[in-house]
């Protein structure tokens, strides 16, 4: 079934998009928006129960979203600050409280009070400003630092000249295999997380026959802590255009989509500038002579899903589909978007194309280490005296990271969360263990993943950090496999009672609980939920050993 309407939906492609369109139709309970998508299922020759099911996954088209004026960020990062209340008291004297809601992390884990209103993000510099920012349209979101120990911060670095920014792009336009040398030679692994070596997708799809291919980049960073793909976004959408250009010429492709979260405006009008930029430079033939690109770029706006950022339900997504994880194999290189061989990575994947090029693979390389090789970006959040996005070696060790760039907390923590909601929970007595990298962490028993940190104060109670988890992945799950659906709202119910009631969780239960999710769940949001559960079990046991039952599961 699912072949037959990807089939229908790329009768339309890119330019006529059905999930542009059903958002443009407004929420579920909007005036007129059943006759809208009675239309559009007869335009696209969809059943209406198709269209239905789509429209009504998405947080923003639900009553509850269209009938609030602001949103109150209300990711991890903010959760721990301890700053949510305090937004929310302050903007009550502009807003009712029925008119404030809340969104899933705004990006602004460097400030910890953001907000959403009129499609665009504040972040307010003082709770006294908080109240007056949103009627006030030409007052900035606060600045994030950046800063970097790379020894060339190609990330952070100005595009400059965008002729000569592209032009590199000459040189390899007809040696796509001296492309996909360099990038092996680079050894870079995706930054989205799992760290899969790039070059394999580029070579996979590249071989994969097709009349049609595509190039689709994950801008659905929607792990709270991490904020580095949304400054990449804002700040160098050259970088993005580019790696995603030089990738089409590898594999064959003369197509790119960017899906950019929602709950990223800034970043989507960012984009939206610089592929106009990018066609009108593309008009006099910038890569050779006077040849003109072929590649065209387009921009699509989720509509509020964290499930979005896995790669297969944002393939879905893209394609009209209610945007459930898919079964894998096959993989998107050989089965991607239309079912048409893809490759799909995240933005600062992407990003560190042109560097790679320009330096060449083993320079770029050697500024990490043999296994984890190049830069990462980290995103510090508002616990830290200087937060914002470093450009890290890596193998740098941890506590420089935090110590010398981040100088240091504001404040006791007990424990760092890195690599989004399923990442480790790391002891604050564990970092001075780990170096940046890929391997380290995994060895430790944690996961790198994003690289953003959230900071878990002293005084913060861990069971309302799982109990927080938990709920987050029961919203967000995608609801197709039942360990994710089910194991996260059960796993919710038992830490909810624990900590408001004093039930105590039957250990061997909770250990089930836990197994079942990791190995049955379709994708990471169910199957990583455990990992930082169990880290925060092993490390912290004199602190939750009172809310299970014995014996210890751990």
């Amino acid at each position: 079934m699912s072949k037959n309407l990807r089939g229908l939906s790329e009768r339309k492609g890119l330019s006529d998009n059905i999930l542009e369109e059903i958002k443009i139709t407004g929420s579920n309970h909007s005036p007129g928006r059943d006759v809208r998508l009675k239309e559009l299922s007869d335009r696209f020759l969809l059943g209406k129960g198709s269209v239905l099911a789509v429209s009504s996954f998405y947080d923003f088209l639900q009553k509850e979203h269209d009938e609030k004026n602001v949103f109150v960020c209300n990711g991890t990062a903010c959760l721990t600050s301890g700053r949510q209340e305090k937004l929310r008291t302050a903007l009550l004297g502009s807003f009712r409280d029925d008119e404030i809601g809340s969104v899933t992390c705004l990006g602004h884990c460097h400030s910890n009070n953001a907000y959403l209103q009129n499609n665009s993000t504040w972040s307010a510099a003082n709770l006294e400003a908080a109240v007056k920012i949103h009627s006030d349209l030409h007052n900035p979101p606060s600045a994030v630092f950046t800063g970097s120990n790379a020894t060339k911060p190609a990330l952070l670095n100005e595009t400059g000249d965008l002729a000569h920014y592209y032009g590199i792009a000459g040189q390899y336009e007809n040696n796509a295999e001296r492309i996909v040398d360099e990038i092996e030679l680079s050894g870079l692994r995706g930054r989205g997380g799992a760290g899969f070596p790039f070059y394999l997708k580029l070579r996979s799809a590249a071989s994969t026959l097709s009349e049609q291919k595509y190039i689709v980049c994950n801008a659905d960073e929607g792990d709270p802590g991490a904020f580095s793909d949304k400054w990449l976004l804002e700040e160098r959408p050259h970088a993005l255009l580019f790696g995603m250009l030089i990738s089409g010429i590898v594999i064959g492709a003369d197509c790119g989509v960017i899906y950019i979260r929602g709950e990223y405006p800034e970043a989507v009008r960012a984009v939206r500038v610089a592929v106009a930029e990018y066609e009108k430079m593309f008009e006099g033939g910038i890569i050779s002579g006077d040849s003109k690109s072929k590649f065209k770029f387009y921009v699509i706006e989720g509509a509020g899903a964290y499930i979005c950022g896995e790669e297969t339900s944002l393939l879905n997504s893209i394609e009209g589909l209610r945007p459930e994880v898919r079964t894998r194999p096959p993989f998107p290189a050989q089965y991607g978007l239309f079912g048409k061989p893809t490759v799909l990575s995240n933005v600062e994947t992407f990003a560190n194309l042109r560097s790679i090029l320009a330096e060449g693979g083993r320079q770029w390389a050697s500024a990490g280490t043999t296994r984890s090789p190049g830069t990462k970006l980290v995103s510090l959040d508002g616990g830290f005296v200087r937060p914002g996005v470093y450009e890290v070696r890596m193998g740098t060790p941890l506590m420089e990271v935090f110590n010398v760039m981040g100088g240091g907390t504001r404040y006791p923590m007990k424990a760092f969360q890195i690599g989004g909601p399923l990442g480790g929970i790391i002891p604050s007595a564990s970092v001075e263990d780990l170096t940046l990298d890929f391997e380290s962490f995994s060895e430790a028993g944690f996961l790198l993943g994003h690289a953003g940190v959230v900071s878990v104060p002293a005084d913060f109670p861990l069971i309302n950090l799982l109990l927080h988890l938990f709920e987050f992945t029961a919203k967000e799950s995608c609801g197709k496999c039942f360990p994710c659906r089910i194991g996260s709202n059960r796993g919710a119910e038992l830490l909810r009672n624990a900590a408001d009631k004093g039930d105590k969780i039957n250990s061997e239960l909770f250990s089930d609980l836990l197994e079942t999710m990791k190995l049955g769940s379709l994708c990471a949001l169910g199957s990583g939920l455990p990992l930082p559960v169990m880290n925060a079990l092993q490390y912290f046991s004199n602190e939750l050993d009172d809310f299970f039952t014995l014996p210890k599961m751990y």
